[in-house]
């Protein structure tokens, strides 16, 4: 029985990788083609200053991969996640997609993942799969690739695919942690809203129109780890778009998505130095929407939060961000161009935690992680 168990499991695991070089193949030829044709880079440039300064695949993994920890009761302690059961939970799901989400409930996974079928907190599970990934997803795919041809990489498409796979599935396994059970959610991320974004932002006129209409950007903040606590401090994966409200582009409608939504305006001045504000909500929490079941549906908590944004020709140089959160009350962070100390450019971070603590950390440009005490 177990050497059946075996052989049914390899036949699933081929058909997957099968799927996924067939995948990977088709989408690179696509966008091999109209890089050639176009050349633009739309979401990286190489810019030495503020957030794109500290954009790579690396911290990039561990801003997305670990986005869940910022949530108030999730430990950041990355050596504590179960991510052998999280990686067998997660896998099995995807593998068999029908029968999850008919344990589920077809029609409610289509109401709550897929369609907006209700503006419920409980049944919004839709707006982060539009707004993480299939929208930041497609465009840090895009900025993947344009980063691996910045470096000289050959075969950028292939290396923006799996960096881009890496980080979404390390984001499901931990989010799923040691939950055993059906969990449709990577069944939609995974399978439908991951693929799309990369299928949306490959059309040189789409990314174009996100990049240079609405002026997405990525504005995520800088990963850290703490030796002494074995936390992940200050990761996060966001992104601004600004749209423009007035003939001459001074005044902009804003909006700071990530695990959170601040709305706002934003004022640039002639030499593209742009302030920006607002406030919304973010999310404090994940709880299941039936505690006693084993079928994980998950609603959100969401508290108040305000911001207050700086940034040079779409690269951020320094945010406050100030919630109603467990994980951080206020978090101050500097990138890269904004200061000078001993003739180097360090990314800063100040952030005040759930007891009353300061936290701080600091990076340098290209390095994948930097250190928090």
């Amino acid at each position: 029985m177990y050497l059946l168990q075996c052989s049914k499991s390899w036949k699933h695991t081929r058909q997957f990788i099968s799927i996924l070089v067939l995948f990977t193949t088709f989408f690179s030829n696509i966008s091999s083609a109209q890089h050639k044709s176009g050349g633009e880079n739309f979401f990286y440039s190489g810019l030495g200053y503020g957030s794109e300064a500290l954009f790579n695949p690396a911290s990039t993994l561990l801003n997305g991969g670990f986005g869940i920890l910022q949530l108030g009761r999730r430990d950041r302690k990355i050596f504590d996640i179960s991510y052998k059961t999280g990686w067998k939970n997660v896998w099995h799901n995807i593998l068999h997609p029908r029968s999850a989400i008919s344990k589920s409930g077809t029609r409610a996974f289509f109401r709550s993942e897929i369609l907006p079928g209700s503006f419920a907190l409980k049944h919004a599970q839709f707006w982060p799969n539009y707004q993480n990934h299939l929208i930041g997803g497609g465009a840090t795919w895009r900025a993947f690739r344009e980063w691996y041809e910045f470096h000289d990489f050959r075969f950028s498409g292939v290396w923006a695919l799996g960096t881009a796979a890496a980080y979404h599935l390390l984001n499901e396994v931990v989010e799923n942690n040691a939950f055993i059970g059906t969990n449709v959610d990577p069944i939609a991320d995974l399978l439908i809203f991951d693929p799309l974004g990369i299928l949306l932002f490959s059309n040189d006129s789409i990314a174009r129109f996100f990049s240079q209409t609405l002026n997405l950007r990525d504005w995520s903040f800088f990963p850290t780890l703490n030796p002494a606590t074995q936390t992940i401090e200050n990761n996060g994966q966001n992104y601004a778009i600004k749209i423009a409200l007035t003939r001459h582009k001074r005044w902009h409608l804003f909006y700071n998505f990530g695990n959170h939504g601040i709305v706002g305006l934003s004022h640039i001045d002639a030499g593209g130095r742009s302030f920006s504000f607002g406030g919304g909500f973010m999310a404090r929490n994940l709880k299941k929407v039936n505690p006693e079941s084993d079928i994980r549906i998950l609603t959100t908590e969401l508290v108040w939060n305000a911001g207050l944004f700086y940034d040079r020709k779409g690269s951020l140089l320094a945010s406050l961000i100030v919630s109603g959160a467990r994980a951080y009350k206020g978090r101050m962070t500097i990138y890269p161009g904004m200061i000078k100390i001993a003739g180097t450019a360090p990314a800063i971070f100040m952030a005040i935690d759930q007891n009353n603590a300061l936290i701080a950390g600091f990076t340098l440009k290209y390095l994948p992680f930097g250190l928090a005490f």
